[in-house]
């Protein structure tokens, strides 16, 4: 499974359901009494739960590390073996973890052994990102470095909307599926996680770390290298853009809210 750093989590789940929170309806918040968010990270979503239900929300991990930076009530444990004993809570519910496991079905059907009513996920689907961007190079070389990645993950990381099919081969019943998009923009004045992205991107070091991925699809080494170079080449014209407040950046990614009910 890939690990995510804190930071990572923290900047792109950032201002997720500012703006809406419509789709989260079909989770029945106002009438939850106790809630678990299964692979919780630093606890972005978990805090939207525990603001629109007046019951007891729980977040998960299975890394410590991200832990430390969630608010209490919290426990460490695998999302396919969750420490608690059947029909524990009224909802569990997940966001952006199918999507790095194996087996998707396999940890849905445990999210369902210990629901007594519903079973959420919140899923992007990565194939599908857009991007629009000042520099003209970065939409274009996105792309090539998402489809290369994509082609050597060993996960489906364009799950979105086919999440229905685990909570299916789940048992679940009543299987719903509604559409978010969260959108993120880069915009003067730059925030320091946007100008250190801009950095990683001049120095290549976001696609050096996926490199191992792209090369176990498709991709060559030569392959890898070319785009690399071009994607050193686009982050030095992002930050010459900075420096003059330029730069602007739009990126919009699918997430899906897929809900099913467990058989009383």
């Amino acid at each position: 499974m890939r690990e995510f750093s804190a930071e990572y989590l923290r900047t792109t789940r950032r201002g997720m359901w500012d703006d809406s929170r419509e789709a989260l309806a079909p989770l029945e918040l106002e009438s939850r009494s106790k809630v678990l968010d299964v692979g919780c990270g630093t606890g972005e979503l978990t805090s939207v739960l525990r603001e629109e239900s007046d019951g007891t929300v729980i977040g998960l991990d299975a890394d410590g590390r991200l832990l430390a930076h969630a608010d209490q009530p919290i426990v460490q444990g695998n999302a396919l073996e969750l420490p608690f004993p059947d029909d524990a809570f009224d909802l569990v519910v997940c966001q952006a973890l199918l999507v790095n496991l194996p087996d998707p079905a396999a940890a849905v059907a445990e999210f369902r052994r210990v629901s007594r009513e519903l079973v959420a996920a919140v899923e992007p689907d990565n194939a599908a990102v857009s991007i629009t961007s000042t520099a003209d190079p970065e939409a274009r070389l996105a792309k090539r470095a998402r489809e290369l990645y994509l082609a050597g993950s060993e996960t489906d990381a364009a799950l979105g909307a086919d999440a229905a099919s685990a909570f299916e081969a789940a048992g679940l019943r009543d299987v719903s599926t509604r559409r978010y998009d969260h959108e993120r923009r880069t915009d003067p004045p730059y925030s320091e996680s946007a100008v250190e992205a801009a950095r990683r991107k001049a120095t290549g070091e976001g696609l050096a770390s996926d490199r191992e991925t792209m090369l176990a699809g498709d991709a060559t080494a030569e392959d890898v290298d070319e785009l690399r170079a071009d994607w050193r080449a686009m982050g030095r014209e992002v930050i010459e853009q900075m420096q003059d407040e330029r730069y602007r950046r739009r990126e919009v990614v699918p997430f899906y809210v897929t809900v099913g009910r467990v058989d009383s």
